[in-house]
């Protein structure tokens, strides 16, 4: 029975010992003669699949690997041109491979002896490399004739000569070796590619002196040094079946050895595996930054055309059709969007269906006429760090057959780079934002949305200037609150109709507070129309409150889901655009009405706004006073008939305030643009601000 010496005993079990290191380095002398391992690598992984059949497949007499050839003309035809000047060491190796493991000797001394000889002037991977191409060439032809000497006659007979029969005879003792050897094969080979990996990192991307890499420098001889240790184990237990003797079989030391190298050799290569993905992740994050700064520069550039913006922005590297048309649903390149004015719809995947039908008919709009003509296209930004999965694709796919306009074919196609920049350069968060491409990509607005939901396409072509411009144009009106939204309200106001805007979500206080104020227009004999503009935030709840309004009559309302939504996001729209203008609710007429009207509904109570004609004369109130004033309206209609009916409500609902409320804003978390003080409503003081979190699902 053979036996570790003691010497292989104390080497193994002192691994780590770094005199054993030390030594090895000192072995280590290269010339810097440098050659590509990898068509070698395939060659040696071709012969080593090949080699290493099923015993099953061996007493068969067929092989375990019954593919085709073909590849190795690809293998051949690379490994040519090097062919002439490694033949000859790897040759060399192979034959002391086969001399001094044949005889059992010191397993570390035979590794020594070709670190110090043959692979001293060499790379670590390349003396990998090179002891595994040696080692495949012996292992290659030990199996060459063992798979073929039942079918071969020339085989056969050289099979007989080594008395390689044996092993068809003793198949049951010798599978516990074939397996121990198939698995450090596959151990050695892992490890030999890691080390290889690491030799091809980017070094202007990475240093020795990032821990990962200095770690991984660090163990590198040790993996050279434990392959190479490691076939000359297999190529010992290779020769010890030619002329193999009975009492031989029943020995399991060898295989226990080679279990133990595997595991040895699996060890340091996972904690090369470890380092290399650190590596990987330093070089992507690298990667990223140049890709980064390389954006911004690119995009504070002028360029000719939008080509290259676009281009940067939508990986589209070949020749691949990334963007996927609206209304056709097909494949397209990116050259459709060529000189052509665009706004980049920038959002993740919870999009709402009515901010898309909003803008979806303000884009045909556009279409309609070539005064205000873009195109619109959706990147959509997703979490990476979340895998994706068909749940995400399908909520990918369905607002995609929504818009009629472009979107990148897939999410992925937008690079972490684009992302970032997207993140810190354009502030996207989670609310959608649109920002404006010229013809010749160059940004001439970081978010459009403001303008487009203000003004519609009157804002084209969506600068800052062409925004100030809009805003001196402008003042306080209702024509200015409901804008289009409803053309019945603009009716009232050239008819020159008393009009009540109100809303919230009490249903009791709609019912009482409408019913009170029809009685009081009888009574003051004034045409009052009423309408309903419901509260956001709320859409479920809004559609049976808009039902029970017009089933019962209680007044006019905005019907449409829509509609409600887009008078609550224009309020919004013009508080973020005032507030970037550098404006304040001191100064700022249309943003302190604006910040009444989301105060009222920020609030769990109803509202009501009267006026007549434009808001020059405005009367308002919350809930309760808004009830009170019409159920009291005895106790000031002297005042109604004197002075006009607004001002008579308002200086009411002044005799009836008190010291005593609790008002508050919530607007939607949007990253700068935030007004820094909120007068209140109710008394004229500045607002405490709070930070708030919500989920809210209707």
């Amino acid at each position: 029975m053979q036996q570790l010496n003691r010497s292989d005993r104390m080497m193994f079990s002192a691994s780590d010992d770094s005199a054993m290191m030390k030594q090895i380095q000192a072995t280590h002398t290269p010339d810097g003669r440098e050659f590509d391992v990898n068509p070698i690598l395939h060659i040696i992984e071709d012969i080593l699949h090949r080699a290493t059949p099923s015993i099953d497949g061996v007493l068969n007499g067929t092989s375990g690997h019954v593919d085709t050839l073909e590849e190795n003309t690809n293998l051949q035809s690379s490994f040519d041109g090097m062919l002439e000047a490694l033949s000859y060491i790897i040759h060399k190796i192979s034959c002391e491979l086969s001399c001094k493991c044949s005889g059992g000797g010191d397993a570390h001394a035979t590794t020594m002896l070709l670190f110090n000889s043959t692979l001293t002037n060499y790379s670590w991977d390349a003396k990998m490399v090179l002891t595994l191409a040696a080692f495949a060439v012996n292992y290659g032809e030990f199996w060459l004739v063992a798979q073929l000497c039942t079918t071969n006659s020339l085989s056969k007979s050289v099979a007989l000569l080594k008395q390689l029969p044996d092993i068809l005879e003793h198949y049951n003792s010798l599978k516990p070796q074939f397996d121990a050897v198939n698995k450090l094969i596959k151990a050695m080979l892992d490890l030999t590619k890691c080390i290889i990996e690491f030799k091809e990192l980017p070094s202007q991307y990475i240093s020795t002196d990032l821990p990962a890499m200095s770690s991984a420098m660090a163990h590198i001889p040790a993996a050279a040094y434990w392959t190479i240790r490691s076939i000359v184990a297999c190529s010992s237990q290779i020769a010890s079946l030619v002329g193999l003797r009975a009492e031989y079989i029943v020995s399991t030391t060898e295989a226990w050895e080679l279990s133990s190298l595997a595991h040895k050799v699996s060890s340091i290569h996972d904690h090369l595996k470890k380092q290399i993905t650190l590596c990987h992740q330093h070089i992507d994050e690298k990667r990223q930054i140049e890709a980064y700064h390389n954006l911004v520069r690119l995009l504070e550039t002028i360029h000719m055309d939008n080509m290259k913006v676009l281009r940067a922005l939508i990986y589209a590297k070949d020749d691949r059709q990334p963007l996927v048309e609206g209304s056709t649903h097909t494949t397209v390149h990116i050259d459709v969007l060529r000189k052509k004015h665009v706004l980049l719809l920038i959002s993740d995947l919870d999009l709402s269906h009515e901010e898309i039908t909003v803008l979806d008919h303000m884009y045909r709009e556009s279409k309609a006429g070539s005064e205000h003509y873009y195109e619109i296209l959706w990147l959509p930004v997703v979490d990476r760090s979340i895998a994706w999965h068909e749940g995400l694709q399908q909520k990918f796919e369905q607002l995609q057959k929504m818009m009629p306009w472009y979107s990148v074919h897939h999410p992925s196609l937008i690079e972490p780079a684009v992302i970032k920049y997207i993140k810190e350069v354009l502030h996207f968060s989670k609310k959608p934002i649109l920002v404006p491409l010229d013809p010749q990509g160059r940004v001439l607005n970081q978010n459009a949305f403001n303008m487009l939901w203000i003004w519609r396409n009157l804002a084209f072509p969506f600068t800052s200037e062409r925004e100030e411009a809009l805003w001196n144009a402008e003042s306080w009106g209702i024509e200015l609150l409901v804008d289009r939204i409803d053309v019945t309200v603009l009716n009232w106001i050239a008819e020159g109709k008393y009009i009540c805007v109100y809303g919230g979500e009490d249903i009791e206080w709609i019912r009482k507070f409408t019913s009170s104020a029809k009685a009081v227009a009888n009574a003051a004999q004034i045409a009052l129309e009423m309408v309903y503009v419901g509260k956001s935030n709320a859409r479920e709840r809004l559609r049976k409150i808009v039902t029970t309004i017009m089933e019962e009559n209680l007044s006019y309302s905005l019907t449409d889901p829509t509609s409600i939504y887009f008078f609550w996001a224009r309020l919004e729209s013009m508080l973020y655009s005032k507030s970037q203008h550098g404006k304040s609710v001191e100064n700022d007429r249309i943003m302190q009405e604006v910040m009444t009207l989301l105060g009222f509904d920020g609030s769990d109570q109803g509202w009501a706004i009267f006026c007549k004609g434009t808001f020059k004369d405005v009367a308002r109130a919350k809930g309760d006073r808004a009830l009170t004033s019409m159920l009291e309206f005895g106790n000031w209609s002297g005042e109604a008939n004197q002075i006009g009916f607004v001002q008579g409500l308002n200086y009411y609902l002044q005799q009836l305030h008190t010291p005593h409320h609790c008002n508050r804003l919530i607007l939607p978390g949007i990253d700068g643009g935030l007004p820094g003080k909120v007068i209140c409503a109710e008394c004229g003081r500045i607002m405490e601000r709070f930070f708030m979190y919500r989920c809210c699902v209707d």
